[in-house]
């Protein structure tokens, strides 16, 4: 059985687990491929125009794969921790899967929602793995399987690699840089080579190094986001919020590039509560938002970028030669 997987949204946070689970139960896991023109064109085409610029690419991705694969996995993660939600795009993912104008094949939908209990999880994947086999026992080990897998990745990510770098069994040389950038956002806006204008392959040509949010501990991130006001119900926004609080609170990089997807809801708001903390606390780190959509020109893109890490390298220079 072929089991597509589109290359887009959570592809980049749960890849490893779900790959590992399907294969080890003797599935053929088929992946889209990476964005290009051509996928992007497609999603903008059948979703709707309010939506954000990742729903649209993941619309692209199902598109590619529906003459490909017996059925498509898309699952509707609602929650991935106690009292805390996902995006509601996540929440309605399948739904919108299904009502493309265009033949598809099954859509394979469990209900994610940790908030649920442990049990009914486990319920979810026992159900999950029933499409290949009948047999618990080898739907609990592709399962735990699939948990190492996850575990090793997010490990190696820990360590310095990004998620795509471990994805793409990519192994990073580092060389003398001057200068480090936080590159934060959801890592289906930073990790897609092409709405991210492959931001991470060009700063490190440019000798600068790299750091995501997934490479800090979680417990570190969720640290810093408590200290908002009012607790935040997005589990990934908040994710967003912690790493960028981390960094500048404790002068960990040079700049802080924040990528962000229009017209992406929560994200705005995010944007918004992080950058009055930030003024309240007379942050230091400069940092520059910059905002995605379909129609994003990559001259521009560049441009505000080679800017912002210019003017970061001569201030460096400048405080060096004030402690010298």
């Amino acid at each position: 059985m072929k089991i597509g997987y589109p290359q887009a949204l959570l592809y980049y946070k749960y890849f490893p687990l779900w790959e590992t689970f399907f294969s080890n139960l003797g599935a053929e896991v088929v992946l889209s491929g990476q964005t290009n023109k051509k996928i992007l064109s497609l999603g903008a085409l059948e979703a709707e125009n309010e939506l954000c610029l990742p729903v649209k690419v993941f619309y692209g991705h199902l598109l590619t794969l529906a003459d490909k694969v017996d059925a498509i996995f898309v699952p509707r993660i609602v929650s991935v921790e106690k009292n805390a939600f996902t995006c509601p795009k996540f929440m309605g993912l399948p739904d919108m899967a299904r009502s493309v104008e265009y033949a598809m094949p099954p859509i394979i939908s469990p209900t994610i929602d940790v908030n649920q209990g442990w049990k009914q999880y486990m319920r979810t994947v026992l159900e999950l793995g029933k499409e290949f086999t009948s047999s618990r026992v080898k739907i609990l080990s592709a399962y735990r399987e699939g948990v190492k897998a996850l575990h090793a990745h997010k490990r190696r990510v820990l360590a310095g690699a990004t998620s795509l770098d471990v994805i793409d069994k990519h192994e990073v040389k580092s060389g003398p840089t001057d200068i480090k950038i936080g590159i934060a956002g959801h890592p289906y806006n930073i990790y897609d080579k092409y709405i991210s204008m492959n931001v991470i392959k060009r700063l490190r040509q440019m000798k600068i190094g790299v750091e995501t949010g997934e490479m800090i501990p979680e417990r570190v991130v969720e640290r810093e986001s408590s200290t908002l006001p009012k607790d935040l119900f997005w589990t990934y926004e908040r994710e967003v919020i912690g790493t960028i609080f981390h960094w500048s609170r404790n002068d960990l990089v040079d700049g802080i590039i924040y990528i962000l997807a229009f017209p992406c809801g929560p994200d705005s708001l995010i944007q918004s509560l992080m950058e009055h903390e930030l003024r309240r606390e007379e942050a230091t780190v400069p940092m520059m938002s910059l905002v995605i959509d379909e129609h994003s020109a990559e001259a521009g893109f560049m441009t505000r970028i080679e800017a912002f890490t210019d003017m970061i390298r001569r201030k460096k220079r400048f405080n060096q030669r004030e402690v010298g």
